[in-house]
């Protein structure tokens, strides 16, 4: 008992120490985005300021509300006040991560005792989906993570409402949680509590048509759900499109190798289904693989499915069938689960960072505070805590007629290598070089950044 308590205290503190250090390091030596970390402080920095969350690096005006249905977000709205920073966010991101592993390790360690469900603890906090969220910035399935841990853990304990009462918060964080929702809400029922997992549902799927129909299209300048043409039906077999090209079931491999597939012993696992299926629909091919922050909420369900699995194959009074216990070999499965964790990390992603980042940070500090800045999509972050910026170089210069999309900026950032995003370096290269024609001139250089400002003569 003693363990337990001081083992779930201990795995969360660790790893929040952990995802918080790589998190701020990749924020001081400028290897953040505006894309997405950018994005998500101008938002809550609008809630801070107890406005809308506007983000104009997607557009003038751009209420994040018509992209995305996560007010959750103003939950962080406090914080930020207290700390207007881009690393708020992301050690915010570090704690609801971390937090997610104590449902787990609790679990684990009922189920399989200490050293086994330690072991599964400390392979669930190095899983590559959760190394992979906090290797690419900041976003708003980092609230998923833990409510569906919790919810999960519930299940797994037969705690129904406890694990609808975790769960219904979850359509507050996007509108396509909804599916997790929905499919906790078919467990419940399927289990025996029948109005309790109707009235789930039925909630997910309201709650759902209701931020994808109606909130979102009110909020968003064009009147519609931007990425419904992602999951729209285009003719063809469905199979195919759900199982095909095959990188999806690498996909699937990647997810269940950290578990021995052992996660499959357990109805819980299928839990994973309607969020994955929804991912493999879509055409985008980004959605379908292994990086960014697409399987973090997988990660929960599928280690605590590793857990509920395993200790039914250990216990025999917890067992479905008569059968023998099983052999040395699957008991030893939890101790390699941290060993294949680490084998499978994922490498974090660089970015064309500055080559000298006090020079570049001096260069970037030329830019005065309230300043309206188009900023190359690594410098944003740095800029986005007290200036309006947008992306360069869709920018407008002062004078001219902005039309959506293209905020006026009297001041540009760029980069000596700005990279491909977002179009191919070459494009940017010529867009910085017509800058001088445009009316702008170069006020400072140095470290691998430009500033330059807007003069009217």
């Amino acid at each position: 008992m003693l363990f337990r308590r001081w083992f779930q205290v201990l795995l969360p503190v660790a790893l929040f120490g952990a995802y918080g250090t790589v998190a701020v390091a990749r924020q001081q030596r400028m290897e953040t985005s505006g894309f997405d970390l950018g994005i998500f402080e101008q938002g809550v920095r609008g809630y801070a300021g107890l406005g809308a969350p506007v983000a104009t690096l997607k557009g003038t005006g751009l209420n994040l509300l018509g992209d995305h249905f996560s007010p959750v977000l103003a939950v962080l709205a406090p914080l930020y006040r207290l700390f207007p920073d881009a690393r708020t966010l992301l050690l915010a991101q570090a704690a609801l991560l971390a937090l997610s592993a104590l449902p787990v390790a609790r679990l684990a360690v009922d189920r399989l005792g200490p050293v086994r469900g330690a072991a599964v603890g400390c392979g669930y906090g190095l899983s590559w989906g959760l190394w992979s969220a906090v290797g690419f910035d900041f976003h708003e399935v980092a609230f998923s993570v833990p409510l569906t841990a919790f919810a999960v853990e519930a299940l797994a304990r037969g705690r129904w409402r406890a694990a609808v009462g975790w769960a219904l918060p979850l359509l507050l964080v996007k509108e396509d949680q909804g599916l997790m929702v929905a499919a906790v809400g078919v467990y419940v029922f399927a289990r025996g509590r029948r109005w309790l997992g109707a009235a789930t549902v039925l909630a997910a799927v309201g709650a759902t048509v209701l931020a994808v129909g109606v909130v979102i299209p009110a909020y968003n300048p064009g009147g519609r759900y931007t990425y419904a043409a992602s999951g729209s039906w285009q003719g063809g077999d469905p199979l195919v499109r759900l199982l095909l090209p095959v990188g999806k079931w690498r996909t699937v491999l990647v997810l269940l190798l950290p578990t021995g597939f052992l996660a499959l012993r357990s109805p819980l696992v299928l839990l994973a289904v309607p969020p994955l299926a929804a991912r493999f629909w879509s055409d985008n091919p980004v959605y379908w693989g292994t990086g960014q922050h697409y399987n973090a909420v997988l990660m929960p369900v599928l280690f605590l499915a590793l857990a509920d699995g395993l200790g039914r194959l250990l216990c025999p009074e917890r067992r479905l069938t008569a059968r023998p216990l099983p052999g040395r070999a699957v008991a030893l499965v939890p101790v390699l689960v941290p060993v294949v964790a680490v084998l499978l990390f994922p490498a974090t992603p660089v970015g064309s960072a500055p080559p000298r980042l006090a020079d570049a940070r001096a260069v970037l500090a030329t830019v005065p505070d309230g300043a309206r800045v188009a900023a190359a999509n690594r410098l944003a972050p740095q800029l986005t805590g007290r200036c309006t910026v947008s992306l360069f170089p869709y920018l407008t210069r002062p004078g001219q007629d902005a039309p959506w999309g293209r905020p006026t900026a009297e001041w540009v950032a760029v980069l000596d290598r700005p990279g491909d995003f977002p179009l191919p370096e070459a494009e940017m290269l010529r867009a910085r070089a017509e800058l001088t024609g445009q009316g702008y001139r170069e006020v400072a250089a140095g470290g691998g950044v430009a500033v330059y400002r807007w003069s009217s003569g």
